[in-house]
């Protein structure tokens, strides 16, 4: 099986390293004799080697927060996400279903079907890396919910607070090159794609998740069959060996372990693509209204939004120093042409430096030096203002029944003494 010391979770050959030991070495893997170890069933894993370290499971960096286990999702947190590119161990993970035990690179194919293909086609991983050109973009993948938990009434769904974000560089071949192959017809309207994890139930006839995007993102020049992250192999979480990536759009439109894509000639109708999921009410409502699911609109390009990445949230320096901010903004399918600070709860403004993408897609990187006035307890908020002259909102925005879209002002603590 190619690759899979490197990238496939332990989890997997601890698993079937247990379900071929004898009782003696199972004794030693929980470090104690197992006490009516013979009413224990043939292959049972025991409960205590069921739940591995989540940080070594995926190596990552052990400052993220583990929001649930059954599917892994992981947040990272703002002072982590200060590099200029995301490296893979400070990278949030977000999973519908199970990820997939075992992954044979040699033998990964993906299927193009649907409605708008006139026949189904199939190709080796190997056969697109070998007959499409290879492209590199830094894309900017943020989670639909980042910032759930600031909403109220509480939305239901994982609490994110603002760390499921990310901007890394993601190689592989356009999805336009390769739909052009195929041939799709005038009557492509939406792709939908189906990958290889695996439903909670177990039920191998259920999707855990398959959404999509509209043929016009889909024929992006950034929209990627990626194969590759930061210079190397796809980490297992994050989709190895071929993931779809559609920056811009919440990440749940950028399918991991992609296996097959359907050319639709209709919006998609897979799993997790009905409201009230990935939907936002198509006008304002008031909090805790019940929105019917007609009146629920696709989320598309995310909003404009920024992170504070340095320093740290209850930073303390001395008066008369002035305080370094770093951080990042991004704006969906826009870009980011202005980014201001405040120290006094929005009552002015300071300009920053703020660079711009490396390319289309990616995040942009924003400094500033600020000065305090006297000792005490600041607030330094962040505010980016995009290409349609949109800025963030100081407060948390329009309520919505699953509460996506957070782009409120983000701010951190800072103590002068």
């Amino acid at each position: 099986m190619a690759k899979e010391d490197k990238h496939t979770p332990s989890v997997s050959s601890r698993r079937k390293f247990l379900r071929n030991s004898t009782l003696a070495t199972v004794a030693a893997a929980v470090g104690a004799k197992v006490v009516f170890a013979s009413s224990m069933p043939e292959g049972y894993v025991p409960v205590v080697l069921q739940d591995d370290d989540p940080y070594t499971l995926f190596k990552k960096d052990k400052e993220l927060i583990v929001l649930n286990n059954k599917p892994w999702n992981i947040e990272s947190q703002p002072h982590l996400l200060d590099d200029k590119v995301t490296p893979a161990d400070k990278m949030f993970i977000r999973n519908n279903g199970l990820i997939p035990e075992s992954i044979d690179e040699g033998s990964w194919e993906l299927i193009f079907d649907g409605e708008a293909v006139s026949s189904p086609k199939t190709y080796s991983l190997a056969e697109l890396k070998r007959r499409f050109h290879h492209y590199t973009y830094q894309l900017t993948l943020e989670c639909g919910g980042n910032g759930r938990s600031e909403f109220y009434p509480p939305a239901s769904g994982n609490q994110w607070k603002t760390g499921a974000v990310s901007c890394a560089f993601w190689t592989g071949v356009r999805l336009k090159d390769v739909l052009e192959d195929v041939g799709i017809g005038d009557n492509a309207v939406y792709i939908g794609y189906h990958s290889a994890d695996t439903h909670l139930s177990g039920d191998p006839d259920k999707e855990p998740i398959s959404r999509g995007v509209p043929i016009a993102k889909a024929l992006q020049e950034e929209t990627l069959l990626a194969f590759e992250m930061n210079g190397e192999a796809i980490p297992i979480a994050h989709g190895y060996p071929l993931r779809l990536v559609a920056g811009g759009f919440p990440a749940s439109a950028s399918g991991k372990w992609l296996n097959r894509i359907s050319v639709r000639d209709k919006v998609h109708d897979g799993t997790k693509m009905a409201a009230p999921s990935y939907r936002v009410p198509c006008k304002p409502v008031s909090p805790g209204e019940e929105v019917p699911d007609e009146e629920m609109c696709i989320i598309e390009s995310m909003p404009v939004k920024s992170l504070i990445t340095y320093p740290k949230s209850g930073a303390m320096i001395d008066l008369g120093d002035s305080l370094e901010i770093r951080g990042h903004a991004w704006a969906g399918e826009l870009e980011v042409n202005e980014l201001h600070v405040s120290i006094d709860f929005g009552a002015t403004w300071q300009a920053c430096k703020l660079a711009p993408p490396v390319n289309r897609l990616a995040w942009q990187h924003f400094s500033a030096q600020v000065e305090f006035p006297q000792k005490g307890y600041y607030e330094v908020w962040a505010r980016a203002t995009d290409s349609n002259g949109v800025s963030q909102p100081m407060v948390v925005p329009g309520w919505n029944p699953k509460g996506y879209l957070n782009n409120a002002c983000h701010r951190i603590a800072v103590k002068v003494g």
